[in-house]
């Protein structure tokens, strides 16, 4: 014990310069930030798999400043853009056009509420009651900010509502923040269990 009582003078000491260092840290932060993409497009093949990012929007503006944040941000997942409701079922359900392609589900789903033929809350609904997709992490992404929109968004079991920003430069924000996190950060459960 008296070991420590004669490291505290010292703790104290150190404590200023750590201060110091902490604004330091932070600045870097966002560079680190921007650079988990390309570690991890380096890493070998056996520690990661990139899954599609699915992302269902009926708004082709909103569809191509989603694409350009994506691809502004590294992020290396294939994207699937779908227009509908209906659309985002077939591909979930290897219908239609989607009937041959690779059996796998998407690493999360970019859902918007306000769709045509079915809405983000159907599909999502959809999604939670099938056995072989309920797992898939959903972000319901909208331009809504109405409370009941919110709230049935969680009831149904989405897993984030994220709201478009108006702004630009927010909404690149936002989308880098969403698919940094979902696509490369979360950890998926294996694909047999999905």
């Amino acid at each position: 014990m008296p070991t420590a009582y004669c490291l505290l003078p010292i703790a104290y000491c150190l404590l200023p310069i750590a201060y110091c260092l902490l604004p330091i840290a932070y600045c870097l932060l966002p560079i680190a930030y921007c650079l988990l993409p390309i570690a991890y497009c380096l890493m070998p093949k056996t520690m990661k798999t990139l899954r599609t990012i699915l992302l269902a929007e009926d708004n082709p503006k909103d569809v191509e400043l989603t694409l350009e944040a994506i691809a502004e941000y590294n992020l290396a997942n294939r994207v699937v853009v779908v227009k509908d409701g209906v659309e985002t079922m077939e591909y979930l359900q290897y219908k239609g056009k989607y009937k041959l392609r690779k059996k796998e589900n998407p690493a999360i789903i970019l859902l918007d509420i306000k769709m045509p033929r079915m809405d983000g809350h159907e599909v999502l609904q959809a999604i939670r009651k099938d056995p072989a997709l309920k797992l898939i992490p959903v972000v319901m992404l909208t331009s809504s900010r109405e409370g009941p929109d919110l709230k049935k968004s969680y009831e149904l079991g989405t897993n984030a509502y994220v709201v478009k920003p108006v702004d630009f430069k927010d909404f690149m924000h936002a989308i880098k923040q969403v698919g940094v996190f979902w696509a490369l950060i979360n950890e998926l459960p294996p694909e047999g269990d999905m």
